[in-house]
């Protein structure tokens, strides 16, 4: 299993902690506007995407020039890789940030994170070379931590600098607090800093990726990508969902539902959770092994993610999610009954 999400080869109903999506759903009247504009499926969607460009540049707050939009953001990370032909990547990272390039062909170096899963600056100076492209996950995937301010910006001087140029992958963004990355870098001209619909607004299904850069670059990029790769669905949910309401509310949750997990996890025994700056967790498994935990949750219906597959990490290590209150509480219990004492936490 190298993603999350595959609930189509359990064969049972289970509560999905492998899948970093928000627990709130969609946003309200997202299914309404759905509805009431499905007539959209019988023509192609606009070749341009300019009313879509719209709406996503009001949101990211730049100009529509500015925009890239893709069928979720690892169509606009394919489109991207191909235009380099060498890829740095820290690990353990997405792992379609190697794939993509090796795929390809492409040259991808790997460098490691620190033992704390933070980046070492000091590898990129000695590493980055130029037209090399660098992939970061700002929160990182399976990490959970955000790149610290001025180390971004140390970074994107430096990938300047070394005329390279950075794709920063922002698809938990709105889990997170501090910083906006696109106020931080603006003016920058080699830094595409990418997003998604996926998984704070709930649509997995509803493939929906989108991206800003420099003029020039969004020029070159149009040259790889396909016609047509949103569709009438995703240009529908970019109408309705970038709703500040809901976006205040699940910040707010995920950050008490987050710190409440992490601190009653860290008291179990033979486990080691990793602060997390979004919506999911790193777990070490300082006792048994990923497929142990992995099949003991699954005999009570709970599907973890085992993380061996990440580059980086062996069989030590599980990822979940942060769920709701409810769900959160189940796997809690279960995981001390499996690898604590069973006390109350």
């Amino acid at each position: 299993m190298i993603h999350g999400g595959d609930i189509y080869s359990i064969g049972k109903k289970v509560i999905d902690f492998s899948s970093n999506i928000n627990p709130f759903g969609t946003v309200e009247g997202f299914k309404e506007h759905l509805f009431q504009n499905f007539n959209r499926v019988e023509v192609y969607p606009d070749i341009k995407y300019r009313n879509l460009k719209k709406r996503v540049a009001e949101y990211l707050g730049v100009e529509e020039k500015n925009v890239i939009v893709g069928n979720g953001a690892v169509d606009i990370i394919n489109n991207i890789v191909l235009m380099f032909n060498r890829v740095v990547v820290f690990i353990p990272c997405f792992i379609e940030y190697i794939l993509r390039p090796k795929l390809y062909n492409k040259d991808v170096l790997m460098l490691n994170l620190q033992k704390d899963f933070t980046l070492d600056i000091k590898l990129i100076y000695e590493n980055l070379k130029p037209s090399d492209l660098l992939i970061l996950g700002n929160p990182n995937n399976p990490t959970g931590l955000r790149i610290e301010k001025n180390t971004l910006i140390e970074i994107a001087n430096l990938v300047e600098e070394r005329r390279a140029f950075l794709l920063l992958d922002e698809a938990f963004f709105e889990f997170c607090d501090g910083y906006d990355s696109i106020k931080e870098l603006k003016g920058f001209k080699n830094i595409c800093i990418l997003r998604a619909a996926t998984k704070f607004f709930a649509l997995p299904g509803i493939r929906l990726g989108y991206a800003c850069a420099d003029e020039k670059f969004v020029k070159e990029y149009s040259k790889y990508e396909l016609p047509w790769t949103v569709n009438a669905f995703a240009e529908l949910a970019a109408e309705v969902i970038f709703n500040e309401g809901y976006i205040k509310k699940t910040k707010e949750y995920i950050k008490i539902q987050r710190d409440d997990v992490f601190n009653r996890l860290s008291k179990i025994k033979n486990i080691k959770p990793f602060r997390s700056d979004c919506n999911f967790m790193l777990i070490k498994l300082l006792k048994k092994d990923e497929e142990y935990i992995y099949e003991r949750l699954l005999e009570k219906n709970i599907l973890v993610r085992k993380c061996s597959s990440f580059y980086g990490l062996d069989n030590t290590f599980i990822r979940i999610a942060i769920k709701s209150r409810e769900d959160n509480e189940v796997l809690i219990k279960e995981i001390n009954n499996i690898l604590g004492d069973g006390d109350e936490i």
